[in-house]
């Protein structure tokens, strides 16, 4: 790890809750952007790691994923400054980082509601605009112009709201509608891209149970976006889950087409392992997501149709497409 990078990890790892080195070039401790767990105080799900020469931030909790130059900027401008200068002195064109004071949070037992008091995403240029260039539907997700503020109404989550900005809002519910928990899309570049608030942190964090029907095969995917243009499917938003507790009887994993992301490489190789069906992308496939293969004009149902393996010839198809 850059030698920059492991001084100012240094400088703020006090303030990190649970903060701990796991290894060479991988740090842990509670993520300061969504507070981790409110009920397990001894989770932490934040880690600082190393991919090629760039330190990076991710939460498995929110799903929170930035470098570490950016991390340090939104949290710490003073500490960002020195840290740039440093780096700049040496050559390099920034880092990564982030600081919060410890959240504090109120142990108030969650209500749940059936709607979200905001408009529609179909309602607001902005946002309707965004999700239609991506060729997703806006009436399925709402917006908000102060994600930090409207989320304090639902569950106190941040203790500091001056640094607002607006979010597309993507509801969770539970398979009896009740609403669960939310993420926030920014449409702001260098932002947190995906922020995941959960009302009820005892609920799965996955999007679309409310619609799934069980008898049918049920496609499980990363984000939720992606799952709205995949007849009945959900999203993990995240989260690690173990898909066998729902008692589901056929449900098929569908990863992001990036054969040199070594987390991806990882849980399709545990996936298959477990005997679990999983969608492996033919070589014609170059889109990295399905949101980008609708764009691109593939039929998506058919490619998931036509590439779902399991056993034996999963791993064999696995092992080509890593080689892409």
């Amino acid at each position: 790890m850059d030698i920059i990078d492991s001084k100012y990890i240094g400088l703020i790892s006090s303030r990190l809750q649970k903060f701990k080195r796991v290894k060479a070039d991988l740090y842990n401790f509670r993520c300061p952007i969504c507070g981790d767990s409110q009920k397990h105080k001894n989770k932490a799900r934040g880690y600082f790691y190393q991919v090629k020469t760039n330190t990076n931030y991710k939460c498995h909790n929110c799903g929170a994923s930035l470098s570490f130059n950016n991390f340090l900027k939104q949290i710490d401008s003073t500490l960002h400054k020195q840290y740039v200068m440093e780096k700049f002195k040496e050559g390099h064109a920034g880092g990564r980082n982030f600081v919060v004071e410890e959240p504090k949070f109120d142990f108030k037992k969650p209500v749940f509601r059936k709607k979200l008091d905001l408009p529609r995403a179909s309602e607001v240029p902005i946002a309707r605009e965004y999700l239609e260039r991506r060729k997703l539907d806006p009436s399925k997700f709402f917006f908000t112009n102060k994600f930090k503020e409207w989320t304090n109404t639902h569950k106190k989550t941040f203790d500091n709201i001056t640094r607002d900005e607006s979010r597309i809002v993507i509801p969770l519910y539970d398979v009896k509608n009740n609403l669960i928990g939310f993420q926030g899309r920014s449409l702001v570049p260098n932002s947190v891209k995906y922020i995941t608030v959960m009302i009820n942190e005892e609920a799965p964090k996955i999007y679309g149970l409310d619609k799934v029907k069980t008898e049918k095969p049920i496609y499980i995917l990363e984000g939720p976006f992606d799952s709205t243009l995949v007849e009945n499917s959900v999203a993990m938003c995240g989260s690690d889950l173990d898909i066998r507790t729902f008692g589901w009887c056929n449900y098929i994993w569908v990863f992001d087409n990036e054969p040199r992301n070594r987390e991806i490489v990882e849980r399709i190789n545990k996936t298959i392992g477990r005997g679990d069906q999983v969608v492996i992308w033919p070589s014609n496939i170059k889109e990295k997501d399905v949101n980008d293969m609708t764009l691109s004009g593939h039929d998506v149902k058919s490619v998931l149709e036509s590439n779902t393996y399991s056993g034996l010839k999963a791993k064999i198809k696995f092992n080509n497409w890593k080689k892409i």
